[in-house]
């Protein structure tokens, strides 16, 4: 409940302040942010089986923000960032879709 609420303050404090991020952050945020959701999906997915523990719910957050920014930094580095930016997009888009679809089949038992 408290994860619920605190989403939908920060949506609207976003929202309403409308928060610039700086150019040099820009290529990293996305794939910052879809990292997040793979974190928060596996967590999903851990609460529905039961065998959810918050510490490798935090570790797993942060690890995968980092691992992916650092991906996409060093694709920067070396002249291919477009190409390592949509390897990491497809990998972690591969994880959140079978994670939906494992919380899916938990849900209408399908």
């Amino acid at each position: 409940m408290y994860a619920a609420v605190a989403l939908v303050i920060g949506v609207a404090i976003g929202l309403f302040l409308h928060p610039t991020v700086p150019d040099w952050m820009a290529p990293y945020l996305p794939i910052a942010v879809i990292a997040a959701l793979d974190a928060v999906f596996g967590a999903v997915r851990a609460t529905l089986a039961k065998i959810f523990d918050a510490k490798v719910f935090v570790i797993s957050f942060v690890a995968n923000v980092l691992v992916a920014a650092f991906i996409v930094f060093l694709g920067d580095q070396l002249g291919v960032g477009s190409q390592l930016s949509t390897a990491v997009v497809v990998v972690l888009g591969i994880r959140i879709f079978g994670n939906a679809a494992a919380i899916r089949r938990h849900i209408f038992k399908a």
